[in-house]
């Protein structure tokens, strides 16, 4: 696929989402449906929580151009991906449209922790079921497992719940959610267009685009949030990504690469587990003790604590992209070294602190 096509693609992608953005943000708040201020959140005032349905319709207006452009014009895309199950855009689009209404009855009637899972289980079930699956995994050594069998199906599932549950947890800044899924996209797209695998590259471009038109609505002040319904497909798609674009590969840090690039959201969520069982509370209970609070807390302004999240997730894109390309010799320790300071600064800003500083 040409880099023209590509960048067409991100454009038009950026240029529905901008469009729709203002429209969604009317609609909520004619309707009443707005994330109310609380102790737990950082906005002040009432702000609409529809962004993420211009961003799911940004990415099947684009979807439904690229199939057009396809038929008609012979375009390169779904149709000529031979690395793709045939049934694999069916599976995505399917998944990503029970994934976003999941989030989006959760945005308005609030569903109780375990409904809202079953839904995200049910997605990443119809992804599976596609042809669009963790088949197999490389170990260190040379040794490998290229079919999974069953076990293919409910570590799927797992993944992609999880990717999209990272991503969730992480949005709690304006623009924060948004921008790390853009450069985690454009990560993902690199890798993926280098193991030609065209799918992905649609779909991370396609994810890039519609979260920069959104951004230019969401940055602080934001003036409309994407809500559960947007970043959970955010996440899921993500996943996907990852999954067609990334891991297709026989090299040992296959699965690695995708974790890297989303290292920041998965540490926060890792420490917002790890924190919350030792205060006996459960998993899904809000907090204010995440990555952004405590850059907040260090006196940065929301603005500059999202810019450092960008600058850091950027590092580790870049980082992943390099450990992708070189020598099998030094990637493992290159992936550990990252990883590492990754956790040191998450030490450092005190996530992992015991229960004394959260129960003040």
């Amino acid at each position: 696929m040409s880099i023209l096509h590509i960048f067409a693609l991100i454009a038009g992608a950026a240029l529905v989402s901008f469009i729709l953005t203002p429209l969604a943000r009317n609609l909520a708040l004619k309707k009443g449906w707005v994330a109310e201020p609380s102790e737990r959140k950082i906005h002040t005032k009432p702000t609409p929580e529809l962004g993420g349905t211009a961003i799911y319709i940004a990415i099947l207006a684009l979807v439904a151009i690229q199939l057009a452009g396809e038929h008609f014009f012979g375009w390169k895309g779904f149709f000529s991906d031979a690395t793709t199950h045939p049934l694999a855009l069916i599976g995505v689009l399917g998944g990503a449209t029970v994934i976003y209404g999941t989030g989006l009855v959760d945005d308005l009637i609030d569903l109780s922790p375990g409904v809202k899972l079953i839904g995200q289980i049910l997605a990443a079930t119809v992804v599976a079921a596609c042809g669009v699956r963790i088949s197999f995994v490389m170990l260190p050594g040379g040794t490998h497992v290229r079919d999974l069998g069953i076990l293919a199906i409910p570590l799927t599932i797992f993944f992609l719940v999880a990717f999209a549950n990272i991503i969730n947890l992480i949005d709690g800044l304006d623009g924060l959610a948004a921008g790390i899924c853009a450069i985690a996209a454009i990560t993902m797209l690199l890798l993926a267009r280098g193991a030609s695998q065209i799918t992905a590259v649609i779909f991370a471009a396609l994810v890039i685009g519609s979260c920069l038109g959104f951004l230019r609505y969401n940055f602080h002040p934001a003036s409309i949030f994407m809500g559960d319904e947007g970043a959970l497909l955010l996440g899921f798609l993500l996943g996907i990504i990852s999954m067609m674009g990334v891991m297709k590969t026989t090299a040992a840090i296959a699965l690695a690469v995708p974790l890297l690039i989303v290292a920041v959201p998965i540490f926060d969520t890792a420490s917002a587990i790890v924190r919350r069982l030792r205060h006996g509370e459960a998993i899904e209970h809000a907090d204010r003790e995440h990555i952004h609070h405590r850059l907040l807390g260090r006196g940065f302004s929301q603005r500059k604590t999202v810019t450092i999240i960008y600058l850091w997730s950027i590092l580790l894109g870049v980082g992943a992209y390099t450990v992708s390309h070189t020598p099998s010799v030094i990637q493992i320790g290159t992936l550990v070294a990252l990883l590492i300071i990754t956790a040191l600064i998450i030490w450092l800003l005190g996530l992992y602190d015991s229960a004394r500083h959260h129960r003040k």
